[in-house]
């Protein structure tokens, strides 16, 4: 974290992050004063995305696990993207997992919660953790609205997000990255929101979400599975090339253009689908604990053909 060398009583405001840290750190150099508070993602992701700093690389957990994350989290993967919305997680076990997140990686992982939902609760509850959030089935500027509401301090901004009391304690959590602001205002400048566009209606209505929230949003993620579905196309894969859903695609790319807006996607499988998914996206998800267990699946049929069936009675015969 860098500073400006202000005295003399004069509050000291952040320079922004020399992509050089970045090199070396990692999103260590986005870190906030505690990690307790989430990093300067939306920093990070408008680095990423103006080319200041390679596309942040994430790891998708679709399982409640924590002594996975505290493994994951020392993989060195600038994000870990944990899913409350299709998982069975409460919130002790979110939030405990975010801090397994932060604290074994040491600030260089950025925990993205993916929040069950529109509920104003669950959104205060990853952000209290201190988790970015990620938040699915945004269709209409309404839903937007809510969520960037729900999601922000202060009522000039709209923000109707409860403060909690027992979460940062003063002195020891509660230290300000811009001392030109208060506690909760860096909060809001350091947390990032991602909404999920998932609908066709979602992807028509992009442009006017934008328009209406976009200086709150940090990225937009195309969630392509369920837009297909959403569409009556087939599901076996997130790309496709009706002339339906390219159209589609086109019409979210455009909005993105328009407004300069961060995108992010998968970006799994081979060098060619890698390539076309991660098209114009500054923030990738690589990899994902199901697909790694999914593996051993290959390795089972290979090790049935080195063990085929034999007496063992003679093994050990005398």
């Amino acid at each position: 974290m860098q500073l400006n060398g202000a005295t003399n009583g004069i509050p000291k405001r952040p320079k922004p992050v020399d992509p050089k840290d970045v090199a070396k750190l990692g999103m260590a150099a986005y870190r906030a004063p505690s990690l307790f508070q989430p990093h300067r993602a939306r920093e990070a992701l408008a680095d990423a995305h103006a080319g200041k700093i390679p596309p942040i690389v994430g790891f998708f957990m679709g399982l409640s696990c924590p002594p996975v994350a505290k493994m994951v989290a020392m993989f060195g993967f600038d994000l870990v993207w944990i899913d409350w919305e299709h998982a069975a997680t409460n919130v002790e076990t979110m939030t405990q997992i975010v801090h397994d997140i932060m604290f074994c990686s040491e600030g260089k992982t950025m925990p993205f919660v993916r929040v069950p939902g529109h509920d104003h609760a669950a959104i205060g509850f990853a952000l209290d953790a201190g988790a970015n959030i990620v938040v699915p089935q945004i269709e209409t500027v309404e839903q937007a609205k809510h969520v960037c509401s729900a999601a922000k301090f202060g009522a000039k901004i709209n923000g109707t997000r409860s403060a909690p009391p027992a979460r940062w304690f003063p002195g020891l959590s509660d230290q300000r990255l811009d001392e030109t602001l208060t506690f909760h205002q860096n909060l809001n400048n350091q947390a990032a929101i991602v909404i999920q566009i998932e609908t066709l209606a979602g992807m028509h209505n992009l442009d006017a979400i934008l328009t209406e929230c976009g200086d709150q949003i940090d990225s937009v993620w195309l969630g392509s599975l369920d837009a297909r579905i959403s569409m009556d196309l087939p599901a076996g894969g997130i790309l496709g090339d009706e002339e339906e859903w390219l159209e589609a695609v086109k019409v979210y790319e455009a909005a993105l253009a328009k407004h300069n807006k961060p995108a992010s996607g998968l970006a799994f499988g081979p060098p060619e689908m890698k390539a076309t998914l991660s098209r114009g996206r500054s923030m990738i998800v690589v990899a994902a604990d199901t697909y790694a267990l999914m593996a051993s699946m290959g390795d089972l049929a290979t090790i049935r053909q080195d063990y085929p069936a034999m007496d063992y009675s003679k093994v050990y015969s005398q």
